[in-house]
């Protein structure tokens, strides 16, 4: 038996203490803008990391909860492990989404994106400390608050601790149907349009209006056309709204535009299209604001060497590994767009991220902390032919 495969036997062995650990953190509610909720997972994960030898600093937020950061080894460079604790399900989801076991599965609000990333990651670390298989340089675990709503504190924490490292791995979720690893992402960006026109009395004073809801249909025409499915390019209109009564033309109006983007010449070109918006209906001004807030997570030689890396251990360890890209961004974009090696994807598997019928499949985690804790062993510095091209 190898030691990769024992690291494997060791994991299956303690499959229900992983599930144990995993239903605490999902019982542990915790959505992005509920900051005692997320102070109180903060403490309870760095206690679980200082049992495991992690030395562990708590930044605090002043609106959200904090970042953890555990730190294992010295010396400079190693891993960065990336996770966040943050969901999209509100505190009372449980009561309608009780945690739940069914053939094979483990539902529960959050329990794959990514609660089950960050069970793996301290059991990845756990097994490797019991089997006295430390990785020979550093190794840090990195868990945000708030990565759901855009990162906007945790950005700068994530891109600091990226530039210290050789490596990242991303513990969000495989990528479903076949739980492939994530070498590539798209760009994610948010706009917002605002539109005013003229209120009147739709009856008395219709003429004496401009309505900007329909200078606002216009502009939705419009924007809905700059997708280009052959570039890999979408626009979404998602939300909207305006007015204040029927019987009233309205004054303003406003949209929000999701933006999908493959790289950064058509994040360049979408951009250029969304402030180069212009007014349909005499009299009606139009104000463009957001941007691109996700870089893309281009494939690059570096991350194909990673993803060889876990291809060949995982067939070690007896399963298929494949590859694939993501619609969805994540952390892991701003870590590739530094031209740190970035692998994504390496949680656990399941399906229903963000909905009723989210679940993680029982038996991937100790499948998927044993590929982790095995790439974690092989954390030397990639070879200079593949950190270029």
């Amino acid at each position: 038996m190898t030691d990769n495969q024992r690291l494997l036997a060791y994991l299956r062995e303690r499959e229900a203490e992983m599930v144990s650990l995993l239903i605490r953190i999902v019982e542990m509610e915790s959505p992005s803008g509920d900051k005692a909720a997320l102070d109180g997972l903060g403490q309870f994960l760095a206690d679980q990391l200082r049992q495991i030898g992690a030395e562990v600093d708590l930044a605090p937020q002043a609106r959200g909860g904090p970042h953890v950061v555990a730190r294992w080894g010295d010396g400079p460079r190693g891993t960065l492990m990336l996770c966040h604790m943050d969901t999209v399900c509100e505190v009372g989801t449980l009561a309608t989404q009780p945690i739940r076991m069914e053939n094979g599965r483990l539902f529960g609000p959050g329990a794959l994106d990514m609660k089950g990333g960050i069970a793996n990651a301290l059991w990845a670390m756990r097994a490797l400390r019991e089997l006295q298989m430390a990785p020979s340089r550093p190794v840090t675990l990195l868990i945000t608050s708030d990565e759901e709503v855009g990162s906007r504190t945790s950005r700068p924490v994530i891109e600091a601790e990226a530039l210290k490292h050789d490596a990242v791995f991303v513990l969000e979720p495989a990528q479903p149907p076949h739980a492939s690893l994530k070498t590539s992402r798209k760009g994610v960006g948010i706009y917002r349009v605002a539109v005013a026109g003229r209120s009147a009395h739709a009856g008395a004073d219709h003429e004496k209006g401009i309505n900007a809801i329909e200078e606002l249909a216009h502009q939705i025409l419009a924007i809905q056309r700059f997708t280009d499915y052959n570039a890999g390019t979408t626009l979404n209109v998602g939300v909207a709204g305006g007015g204040t009564r029927s019987n009233v033309v309205p004054e303003k109006a406003w949209a929000r535009v999701d933006v999908r983007v493959t790289d950064a010449f058509e994040a360049a070109r979408v951009h250029r299209l969304m402030q180069g918006l212009r007014p349909h209906l005499p009299g009606t001004t139009l104000q463009v604001s957001g941007g691109i807030n996700r870089p893309p997570m281009i494939r690059t030689p570096a991350i194909g060497a990673l993803y060889a890396r876990a291809q060949a251990i995982a067939e070690e360890l007896g399963f298929p590994l494949s590859e694939a890209g993501s619609g969805g961004g994540s952390d892991g974009n701003y870590t590739a767009a530094l031209g740190i090696p970035t692998l994504d994807g390496m949680g656990v598997i399941g399906e229903g991220s963000h909905a009723r019928e989210e679940h993680v499949v029982i038996d991937s985690l100790p499948q998927r902390a044993a590929l982790l804790a095995a790439m974690l062993r092989q954390n030397v510095p990639l070879p200079v032919s593949q950190m270029s091209g």
